[in-house]
């Protein structure tokens, strides 16, 4: 295997994968036996390998520039390929699905592969291709605006990532200063980001009546994998958040506010949790990747293996640059059994976080695509997905003093803050989109409206202090995912909650709480999500009091290690 950087990347030959398909798709109509099928399965998951590796190695490439013209021009190519096979797809899956031998797949891959190829053939056919090409086509203009948004600050050209550190600087002056900076960068592109968003809701919405659903909210449940819980239950869900998280984080605000010395918190004043300063990561780049490897060979066998894996053939591109696609995230390299790190750091905690957070991701991908012979089934559902990642941060405590030094305990009081006072937020964007794909009529004025009083609701204590833009409602456009990945968010909630429940067992027996942890990364997406929550020995987030079960240790130690 080569290093990233020496990766070639071929265009997909989708001819020669849409010939495979199409074979065997005769082949499992004709099959005599269940090996038979099991054949054919593994021939499409073979040609699908090769070319989703490309896939991947362009859109990696395209998101670590967005303005290199060939991975531009590639992933617009490879996105209408993809959508044309639509149809290929659609005539393969109602094969496997209406196979004769289906139980005895289903016997030994699980029912969950059929659970998702069942939800594939409800949501995608090909009358749907051309708003499946737009809507790829708006995506990729979304990462262009806002990769491309910079602004004089200081003398320095900073893009949204590089003001971050500024809003959480010891001057209140300066944080007040860059959080204008960046209220203004976002308003500045605010009307091609409505516009941009509307024509979204609009595609997603049309969709959705193609396919037969009353509104999109009910397609993107299931393709989203959604098949335990309703909307009815995440309804559920955000009340418990609203009735035991905003109290607590009210109080923790207001513990801040006296902390800080001032008369009110605004937003800018938010990240400061400490009046000389938050924990700040030790080192460069190259160095903080040093660290990390000695943490994973300290941790366990088999984290250790893994990022030496990632070190070794270089599965990380970590820095903010210009053009560089806002965010972060892991992806995988089926080829290669090789999961990659995109992200931007910018000098402050989150650094570390991404380290702990997206490796954590990276790992139970790692470890999957080697025991899980079936590719679609390495990786679950966002809920158990991010569960990976959070808990991992948890896990990863006892090595803070690496990165951190003596200011180890403030990194992990402000971790602990903010990974609770984050879930109010969490489940208003989830809210949020509920209400406009319910109403997808509604203007851009509409959803600053309802915004604004969603905010309210779950985050009473934020104040943008006289920001008109902000205050008005505008802060939803913040958030990537209510463009790129309409419904992904409430999943960080609920995979905090159970991120929570191991933080607070493993305080008591590290031993078991590490091992029901790895099972649950070796499960990968083989269960439905509330198998999975039993395998790695986790309580159901929907039930009523989990939410306060999980978190009350966490509020309590905020308490204790937070005040005057």
């Amino acid at each position: 295997m080569k290093r990233f950087s020496e990766m070639e990347y071929n265009r997909p030959d989708m001819e020669a994968l849409k010939a495979v398909i199409a074979e065997a798709t005769e082949n499992v109509k004709n099959a005599k036996s269940a090996e038979e099928v099991r054949a054919a399965y593994f021939s499409v998951q073979e040609k699908e390998e090769q070319a989703d590796t490309m896939y991947t190695i362009a859109h990696v490439r395209n998101t670590i520039d967005t303005s290199d013209e060939f991975y531009d021009g590639e992933m617009a190519w490879l996105r209408e390929a993809y959508a044309q096979l639509i149809p290929v797809y659609n005539t393969w899956e109602k094969a496997l699905t209406g196979s004769a031998f289906r139980g005895e797949l289903e016997a030994e891959f699980g029912q969950q592969l059929f659970r998702r190829l069942d939800a594939d053939l409800m949501t995608s056919d090909e009358r749907i291709v051309p708003e499946t090409i737009r809507e790829g086509e708006l995506r990729q203009a979304y990462q262009k605006v806002t990769a491309g948004a910079t602004t004089e600050f200081r003398g320095e050209s900073c893009n949204f990532y590089g003001l971050l550190k500024h809003m959480s600087s010891t001057d209140r002056a300066e944080r007040k200063e860059a959080f204008e900076a960046w209220a203004a960068l976002y308003e500045k592109i605010s009307g091609t980001l409505e516009e941009q968003y509307a024509e979204l809701v609009k595609i997603r919405t049309a969709k959705a009546k193609k396919m037969g659903f009353r509104t999109y909210t009910d397609m993107a449940y299931l393709e989203r994998g959604r098949f335990d819980y309703t909307k009815e239950d995440t309804a559920r869900f955000r009340e418990q958040v609203r009735t035991i998280i905003t109290p607590a984080v009210n109080e923790i605000v207001e513990t801040q506010r006296r902390i800080l010395g001032i008369d009110s918190v605004h937003y800018y004043d938010e990240p400061l949790k400490f009046p000389d300063g938050n924990a700040v990561p030790i080192g460069t780049t190259q160095e903080l990747v040093e660290k990390a490897a000695r943490m994973y060979r300290e941790m366990s066998p088999e984290t250790g293996e893994f990022f030496d894996f990632m070190t070794k053939y270089e599965l990380f591109d970590l820095e903010t640059k210009p053009g560089k696609h806002m965010g972060g995230y892991m992806t995988r390299l089926p080829l290669y059994k090789a999961p990659f790190i995109f992200s931007n750091f910018n000098g402050t905690d989150a650094d570390v976080d991404v380290l702990t957070h997206e490796a954590g991701h990276a790992f139970q991908g790692y470890l999957a695509m080697r025991s899980i012979p079936i590719a679609a089934l390495t990786g679950s559902t966002s809920e158990i997905n991010e569960t990976h990642s959070m808990s991992m941060e948890h896990f990863a405590y006892p090595w803070m003093e690496l990165f951190f030094g003596e200011k180890t305990e403030r990194y992990i009081t402000g971790h602990l803050m903010g990974a609770l006072c984050t879930i109010p937020y969490l489940v208003c964007v989830d809210e949020f989109q509920h209400e406009v794909y319910e109403n997808p009529d509604m203007t851009p004025a509409d959803w600053r409206k309802v915004w604004h009083n969603i905010e309210k609701k779950y985050m009473p204590w934020r104040d943008y202090d006289g920001n008109r833009f902000l205050t008005e409602g505008g802060f939803w456009m913040q958030k990537l995912h209510i463009f790129l990945y309409p419904f992904y968010y409430l999943e960080y909630a609920l995979a905090q909650t159970c991120a929570f429940q191991y933080d607070g067992r493993m305080t008591q027996d590290r031993k078991a709480a590490w091992e029901d942890y790895l099972r649950l990364c070796r499960a990968g997406g083989t269960k439905g999500y509330f198998e999975l929550l039993k395998i790695g020995n986790l309580e159901t987030p929907f039930c009523d009091g989990t939410v306060e079960k999980s978190t009350a240790h966490v509020i309590e130690e905020i308490r204790n290690r937070y005040r005057q």
